[in-house]
């Protein structure tokens, strides 16, 4: 499988993030092109060498004229919608990228995404890093990104509402659920755009993976520190395991004065919110009293939301926190057709590379209320349509590649005394 890792040793940004990539091979000129399409006049985008700590790396450089306006999404979209050179990959990218950050804003400000204004990052310069970035990361054809825990530096700094604390609220916001670094320079080391980056695109965080590195980019930052080179690396290269991990967040609560219904109800309104699973375990607690462990696996950007539902509905006094690595099989999408209809799925390998179908309940559900017959009984026909239309794929992949036998028993006879005296009356 073929990985990005960011180490963001000195943070991260939107500049420092498309230098990186442009650094690793990405080709500038298709980024130029795609920055181009977007039809922002005067607006101009080079990459150039540079020395950052004694160490070689790429800059980039954004020219535009002086602007006031503050944009919202609506404005953003439009821009985007009216590129013929972006593919819908980094359309979807750049736009998911966007959202993120309106998100965000809007929590901070109390608005929508729809109203909320955006100041720095709805500027020209970050408007092309947002977008560079998107066509970068689809260029680089990677099928996971992963990074380092994320730096945010400390101090204090000056936006568009004043002066504020670093991280920024709005880089706050987007970092949540994610690990932070704790590097003790006093500046702004990760910005709304980085950490959106971060937040959208990164698929799990770790130290660096085992992997086969093909490309190192360097994407320089602008400001200079004494001791530290203020670089982004990307590394680009092949898993060393097929393995898939990924970090997940649990969150456990102990109810010892909860009705059955109320903990049920509170499993399925996790599971909308989107929880990965929930359960619920039996407990003693103190002075004997039988209680229920609820416990909740989620991803690292759910887990906020998913305490808040444990507390309005559990009222519980405190809930445990963990996060966890777990690896999982990789998994598809998959339809069979049985007599009963079609039944969705998931396809997935074992580590002997057999295939493994699981019919999805819900499917199955359905199939068996609207034929009145027993759910297992849909259950083994997705099961066996699976199985033949396995065993099919397999034969024919398998005669397609078995050997032809050429040794025919053909006698040919160049002495032209050839015998013509075959019998038509079989």
């Amino acid at each position: 499988m073929r990985i990005a890792y960011l180490d963001c040793s000195t943070g991260i940004s939107g500049d420092m993030t498309l230098a990186a990539l442009v650094d690793a091979g990405v080709s500038a000129e298709q980024i130029c092109a795609g920055i181009d399409s977007l039809g922002l006049p005067g607006v101009k985008l080079t990459f150039s060498s540079t020395m950052k700590g004694g160490f070689h790396a790429t800059s980039v450089q954004i020219e535009h004229p002086e602007q006031h306006a503050h944009r919202h999404l609506s404005d953003i979209v439009q821009i985007l919608k009216q590129s013929e050179q972006l593919t819908p990959k980094q359309y979807e990218m750049a736009l998911s990228l966007f959202r993120a950050i309106a998100s965000a804003e809007a929590k901070v400000h109390g608005s929508t995404i729809d109203k909320v204004h955006f100041h720095e990052v709805g500027a020209i310069d970050s408007i092309v890093d947002i977008v560079g970035v998107a066509i970068g990361f689809d260029l680089l054809g990677v099928e996971q990104i992963m990074s380092s825990p994320i730096p945010t530096g400390y101090g204090q700094i000056k936006i568009d509402h004043g002066i504020c604390t670093v991280p920024a609220p709005g880089t706050a916001e987007l970092l949540k659920g994610i690990p932070l670094a704790d590097i003790p320079i006093q500046a702004e080391l990760t910005t709304p755009t980085g950490a959106a980056i971060i937040s959208t695109l990164v698929d799990r965080f770790s130290m660096l993976p085992p992997m086969t590195i093909e490309e190192i980019g360097y994407g320089a930052g602008t400001m200079t520190f004494p001791e530290r080179a203020n670089l982004l690396r990307i590394f680009v290269g092949e898993a060393a395991t097929s393995s898939n991990t990924d970090h997940v967040i649990l969150l456990e609560t102990n109810l010892d004065d909860v009705s059955g219904e109320v903990i049920g109800f509170t499993k399925q309104k996790l599971l909308a919110a989107g929880a990965l699973d929930v359960y619920s375990t039996s407990i003693q607690m103190k002075k004997d009293r039988p209680a229920v462990m609820l416990s909740i696996i989620c991803k690292p950007e759910s887990a906020e939301n998913l305490e808040s539902i444990l507390f309005q509905e559990t009222e519980t006094l405190g809930i445990r926190r963990h996060q966890l690595q777990r690896t999982v099989r990789d998994r598809q999408a998959k339809l069979v057709k049985t007599s009963w209809g079609e039944v969705a799925g998931k396809l997935s390998r074992a580590p002997n590379q057999q295939a493994i179908f699981t019919p999805e309940y819900e499917s199955c559900a359905q199939l068996a209320a609207a034929h009145h017959v027993s759910l297992k009984t849909i259950y083994r026909a997705a099961e066996a349509a699976f199985l033949f239309e396995d065993q099919s794929e397999t034969n024919t992949v398998n005669e397609a590649n078995a050997p032809h036998d050429h040794d025919h028993d053909h006698d040919h006879d160049h002495d032209h005394d050839h015998d013509h005296d075959h019998d038509h009356d079989k």
